[in-house]
């Protein structure tokens, strides 16, 4: 598979490893509604924040939506990773130009983008997927980023939508974008679900006989449904699908099946047919419920299923970017943000592979419009999915991010051109406001000064195994988890009940008898150890220095 070089690519190929994990500050006086809803707002760099939250959330993400810069040389965004290179430490903290000015700029947008990708890659389910909003200018250096970390083998494809309107470019009009979607694993994915109105659709029941779809026999009971009124048939039905009465007589009063009749034809779905007859809850072979069979006006048997699956068209007609800040518009009563995406379009792509517990994760959040969208989906099918929104500009977090989704669980009023006032009602749910805090290690390697022991048992749990603590995890005692057999202990700020200073956290055989018990292998972490190497090898114990051997990447 061809892969992408620029410049500083080997600079950065690791870089996600060398961000340290930080603490999250809580700022409940810009939070709203719920706060205990699982909904996250974070401000500051999000690969600072990704960071962050991998402990918590690593393999947890159903749903990754993204609006990265598109790079066209006319935005102002800035490259602000502080990798240890020369050539990247010379663009530190300053604008990227446009082509003519900045003949480095698409390398400044790969290595911005590189290790956020390795680093949200991590995020997703093994059923998860990705999208990615991008135009023309990066569209060919993405599609190699994510072939490169994702593999091209998980490449879904490429949407195109169509923005409803036109800007010139070039010697054409622009009148589209892209979305790129991967999957973490293609081979898990279950069918895109169905998003509309019309999701009851009706099929034919009867096939033409054939070697492969040989004539059987069944008995329909009294009372099946009939698309007319009254009717009666004799003999042979239909030309190429035939239907023949065996036994009985075909009549239907009422629209319904008079009395007792058995038909002979090659069936499209016998046994699903046997399974609704007998009462059962039937689906065909799709996985698509079958609400109910019946027998059209000429008399051939026909299903109606539910529409529980689609394959997407590739060409998306869905609102437009007027659409998208003509609702920020109305929700904040100011144009506070450029070109925001419409709710409906991230509401589509959220609803295409969601369920209803789902987490959405989106690390370029500008106005907000992925929070929004889960909380209209959980709105309308009474859902429960989450979001994590991160989002960098202080400024536009605090007033148009956080004020956008506020306004949105609480309800707003829209000042009309007429001078009314129409009010909204609020979707209800709440999120928390969130700061980047300071690493959880510091300066010397040592664990920060008012870190919990929830906070580090999270890390030491995630740096150990890989995957992350349950969303439940007590954590009231020293055994914070089990991975493959292993236990996992901390012995951490008193967690035994002794407060005074290293109280508990030395592992001596009166702290040994009180933890919890396990069989297998034990992972403990402590201050100090105070048992022999034949003692630890006697119950099963590889101990660990705090924090010398914490991995603090």
């Amino acid at each position: 598979m061809p892969t992408l070089n620029w410049i500083g690519k080997q600079a950065v190929e690791k870089h996600h490893l060398e961000i340290p994990y930080r603490l999250l500050e809580y700022d409940d006086s810009l939070s709203a509604g719920d706060k205990e809803s699982g909904n996250l707002l974070i401000q500051g760099d999000n690969l600072h924040a990704l960071k962050a939250l991998l402990p918590y959330y690593a393999g947890k993400v159903k749903c990754i939506y993204i609006d990265p810069p598109y790079n066209t040389g006319k935005e102002g965004w800035k490259y602000n990773d502080n990798v240890n290179a020369p050539e990247i430490k010379a663009w530190l903290n300053k604008t990227v130009g446009n082509e003519e000015e900045d003949f480095t700029r698409h390398d400044k947008w790969l290595c911005m983008m590189y290790p956020r990708l390795n680093i949200l890659y991590k995020f997703l389910k093994r059923d998860g997927i990705i999208f990615i909003s991008i135009d023309d200018n990066e569209l060919d250096s993405l599609k190699f980023l994510l072939d490169e970390i994702f593999g091209e083998k998980n490449r879904l494809g490429i949407l195109v939508w169509d923005l409803g309107t036109g800007t010139a470019a070039g010697n054409f009009t622009r009148s589209h974008e892209y979305i790129l979607a991967y999957a973490r694993n293609k081979f898990s994915l279950k069918n895109f679900k169905y998003i509309g109105n019309d999701d009851l659709i009706s099929e034919r029941a009867v096939k033409k006989i054939s070697k492969g779809n040989p004539a059987s026999r069944i008995t329909f009971p009294p009372g099946i449904e009939f698309e007319g009124t009254t009717a009666i048939f004799t003999g042979e039905i239909g030309r190429s699908e035939k239907i023949r009465i065996v036994d009985g007589s075909f009549i239907f009063e009422n629209g319904k099946l008079k009395s007792t009749v058995t038909l002979e034809a090659g069936w499209a779905m016998r046994n699903q047919i046997l399974s609704w007859l007998e009462g059962k809850q039937t689906y065909d072979s799709k996985g698509q419920l079958v609400k109910k069979f019946f027998f059209n006006r000429n008399g051939v048997l026909q299903y109606e299923k539910v529409r529980g699956f689609v394959n997407p068209k590739t060409i998306l007609k869905i609102a437009s970017t007027r659409k998208g800040s003509a609702t920020v518009e109305s929700i904040l009563g100011k144009k506070a943000f450029d070109f925001p995406k419409p709710v409906e379009l991230i509401k589509y792509l959220i609803g295409l592979v969601t369920e209803e517990d789902s987490i959405i994760l989106d690390s370029f959040s500008g106005s907000g419009t992925t929070g929004h969208s889960v909380l209209e989906l959980n709105k309308e099918d009474g859902g429960n999915r989450k979001f994590i929104l991160v989002e960098l500009e202080e400024d536009i977090a605090k007033n148009v991010t956080a004020e956008r989704i506020k306004r949105v669980i609480n309800g707003y009023e829209v000042k009309k051109q007429n001078g009314t006032v129409e009010k909204v009602e609020g979707l209800g749910g709440g999120f928390r406001y969130c700061k980047l805090g300071e690493p959880l290690f510091d300066q010397f390697g040592n664990v920060r000064e008012g870190v919990t022991f929830k906070q580090l048992a999270y890390h030491i749990f995630f740096s150990e195994t890989g995957v992350p603590l349950k969303e439940n995890a007590k954590l009231n005692t020293p055994l914070i988890g089990k991975y493959k057999g292993a236990a996992y202990y901390l012995l951490f700020n008193g967690i035994l009940g002794d407060k005074s200073v290293n109280g508990g956290n030395v592992l001596t055989s009166k702290v040994l008898n009180s933890l919890p018990k396990h069989k297998g292998d034990k992972i403990i972490f402590g201050m100090a150890s105070r048992l022999s190497i034949a003692r630890l090898k006697q119950h099963n114990i590889v101990f660990k220095q705090i924090p010398v051997e914490i991995k603090t990447s």
